[in-house]
């Protein structure tokens, strides 16, 4: 993989100036104020959103962060994923110019290295937006260093003593470590590492078929590198319906995406040519892939070492996390947590719900259920695959009769125009009504679509009422007021038949 000196250098200097929002070099922590309303650890999504809501009510708030401000989400996670799969779209409609009626541009050559810098410029300006300026500006006194607890209501940092009223633990998690025979962890990249890449790797293999992988893996290959994708369960996103797994393989293999579902990685070996050599193992069949790099994306693990959270008496598993009740409260009633340290659903929008939720249940006697939220989420490949409410399955094992009304894109005007076609709007209503228990989406804009849903169902809006909604037209989110349609028709009662009508007038 050659290495671009320019590309480097442009890459490192907007690197500097995004570290002088996420972490400035000559940052001095200040003296504790006697206690704070609210102490914060984790300036992620969760942390940040809990510090500014909790000092915009006029709390004293404290908010320490170990590494960098913004977290997984600016850094390694949704800011620069999306980053990047954009310009690999750009890319895909390049090279389909022909199937709108256009002329493919002659000599398409990806530049990675340009997509990367843009990368790096939108992390910087999102970046600012919670720089370190930024937040003490608002009032907030901003800590970088490593929290320990020292007691129930404390936390000792650079061996300074902050006390507290109430705390928040916003400490997030990180990619999970590969134990591989052959594999040592400096020996492949995770999402904390694979964005910050110059060059686009010639060859690369994903471990892992879940949200991340699937998105890195369509994106790299859209830019240029030979990707094969492994993947130890029967299909991709092993929590989402058959049918969008299905689309989503098959979405993948047009792209030139290698597929290896069923399978598992039992070695690695570097070859005398530096190449990777990676066994493999699907039912009783082994082979072994070539590659130069390896991206590993088996899920994450929440950050709860070295917290000291004993010390606290506050529970925790080192694969759930911290253990909270419904109000988000872990065993130390003056302390909650958010985010990915405690959640299943590890998502930015989510942990910046949960800290909401928390900073209210803690600050201001709120008595807010996290079961009460209605959460969607998204898988940004393409198309996306958005998911709100239960599942048929989930449904069933609540005794709860279901009705499903499905729509497939391929029907929809808009879907069409855009040459968008695959996917499906699917819409799960409970039998005899018009509750609607849930939703999945598969489409090119799925993550705008269900919003329309999460809103129905956090309302108590039932199906036929998005039947009477209008909708512009021509959009493909046109295709949920079509289900809407279908599911009123049928609803309907035919009219009562009194035999042979008569003709409106007299016959000749």
């Amino acid at each position: 993989m050659p290495i671009d000196p320019d590309a480097q250098q442009s890459f490192r200097s907007l690197r500097r100036d995004l570290m002088a929002y996420v972490r400035p070099a000559e940052w001095r922590n200040p003296d504790p104020a006697e206690p704070y309303d609210l102490l914060v650890i984790g300036a992620g999504p969760a942390g940040l959103a809990a510090a500014e809501l909790a000092i915009e009510q006029g709390a004293k708030v404290a908010l320490i962060e170990r590494h960098l401000l913004g977290g997984v989400s600016l850094l390694t996670g949704s800011v620069p994923s999306k980053s990047i799969i954009r310009t690999s779209r750009l890319y895909a409609d390049m090279r389909d110019a022909e199937a709108f009626g256009a002329i493919v541009p002659g000599g398409i050559q990806e530049n990675f290295a340009a997509a990367a810098e843009r990368m790096q410029r939108l992390r910087m300006r999102i970046g600012g937006y919670h720089s370190a300026d930024r937040l003490k500006l608002a009032g907030i006194d901003l800590y970088f260093g490593a929290a320990r607890f020292s007691g129930r209501n404390a936390v000792i940092l650079d061996k300074t003593a902050i006390r507290f009223k109430k705390a928040l633990i916003a400490s997030g998690a990180r990619p999970m470590d590969m134990v591989i025979p052959g594999l040592e962890q400096r020996d492949y990249f995770t999402s904390e590492q694979i964005f910050d890449l110059t060059t686009c790797p010639r060859r690369l293999l994903v471990i892992g078929g879940g949200p991340l992988g699937c998105e890195l893996a369509q994106a790299f290959c859209r830019l240029g590198s030979h990707v094969v994708i492994v993947q130890n369960e029967p299909k991709f996103l092993p929590k989402e319906e058959r049918d969008a797994a299905q689309i989503l393989s098959e979405s993948l293999a047009r792209d030139g995406v290698e597929i290896h579902l069923n399978t598992r990685v039992i070695a690695v070996r570097t070859a005398a040519t530096g190449e990777r050599l990676v066994d493999i193992v699907s039912d009783d069949n082994q082979g072994t892939i070539t590659t130069d790099h390896i991206l590993t994306s088996v899920g994450r693990t929440p950050n709860v070492e070295d917290l000291n959270l004993e010390k606290a008496e506050i529970a925790y598993d080192t694969e759930q996390g911290i253990r909270v009740d419904d109000f988000l409260r872990t065993t130390n009633r003056r302390i909650y947590a958010a985010g990915d340290v405690c959640l299943a659903h590890r998502f930015t929008h989510a942990a910046e719900a949960s800290a909401r939720l928390a900073v209210a249940n803690a600050l201001f006697r709120g008595r807010k259920r996290w079961s009460a939220l209605t959460i969607p989420w998204c898988t940004y490949t393409d198309p996306e695959i958005a998911h709100v409410g239960l599942y048929v399955s989930e449904a069933r094992e609540r005794s709860i009769p279901t009705k499903t009304i499905t729509m497939l894109m391929h029907d929809t005007d808009r879907a069409m125009i855009d040459g968008e076609e695959s996917g499906f709007v699917k819409i799960h209503v409970k039998d005899g009504t018009d509750e609607i228990l849930g939703a999945t989406i598969v489409a090119s804009h799925a993550g705008e679509m269900i919003n329309e849903i999460t809103l129905a169902i956090d309302a108590g809006i039932g199906l036929s009422v998005l039947a009477r909604i209008i909708h512009a037209y021509p959009t493909q989110a046109n295709a949920i007021k079509m289900a809407a349609d279908v599911f009123a028709k049928s609803q309907r009662k035919p009219p009562p038949s009194h035999g042979i009508a008569r003709p409106p007038w007299p016959a000749d």
